[in-house]
């Protein structure tokens, strides 16, 4: 898939709030500092579409972006460490929740892993929640070029044996680099073959 056109549209703080057409829309999701704000710039080849900060947890709506003018990519708030008053995370889980579980037009989460890291509980409670609840989701191991490729294979196979203890079915996943624009394709051409099975 070429993306030829992307767009901020609409920063929103309740599922109201957010764009009112059925396109599709693909949710990133991961823990603070997740590389989340580069990736969705690497795939949509625009560098200052999403905002990339220093400091985690900068996102706190729900971000709208819309793709060559028939799908969305929506960039959500991270969970995990972020400095937050326990107000403000009860409200963003709230948010991010009531969007996953009732936004119609959701055809798929993308779940971001810094592939540096062992598996984090906070990830995996995460996945198994999307899991319980049904909602289809990938997995995007991202910051491939900080590791030795070896490393990087290990990683995720450690991941995924770790899933495999309490899940039947993997779910489809890939490496990424934003600096390398490593696995662009492949997760473009993952949306664009949902986008076409939605159209049949």
């Amino acid at each position: 898939m070429n993306i030829n056109k992307s767009e901020f549209v609409i920063s929103s703080a309740t599922l109201g709030q957010c764009p009112k057409d059925h396109k599709p829309e693909y949710a990133f999701i991961g823990r603070s500092n997740v590389g989340k704000s580069s990736l969705i710039n690497m795939l949509c080849n625009h560098k200052g579409l999403a905002k990339t900060s220093a400091t985690p947890g900068k996102t706190l709506l729900i971000n709208h972006f819309i793709i060559n003018d028939s799908w969305y990519l929506v960039d959500l708030p991270g969970y995990g460490f972020a400095k937050r008053s326990k107000s403000v995370l009860h409200k963003l889980q709230q948010m991010i929740s009531s969007y996953i579980l009732q936004r119609e037009q959701l055809a798929n989460v993308f779940v971001l892993i810094d592939v540096r890291h062992e598996p984090q509980k906070i990830d995996r409670e995460f996945i198994d929640w999307l899991g319980e609840s049904g909602v289809p989701f990938s997995l995007v191991f991202t910051k491939a070029d900080k590791l030795k490729p070896s490393k990087v294979k290990e990683n995720v196979e450690t991941f995924l044996n770790a899933m495999k203890e309490t899940w039947e079915e993997l779910p489809p996943h890939f490496v990424t680099s934003s600096q390398k624009r490593e696995g662009r394709e492949e997760v473009l051409d993952y949306i664009d073959r949902i986008n076409r099975g939605i159209a049949d």
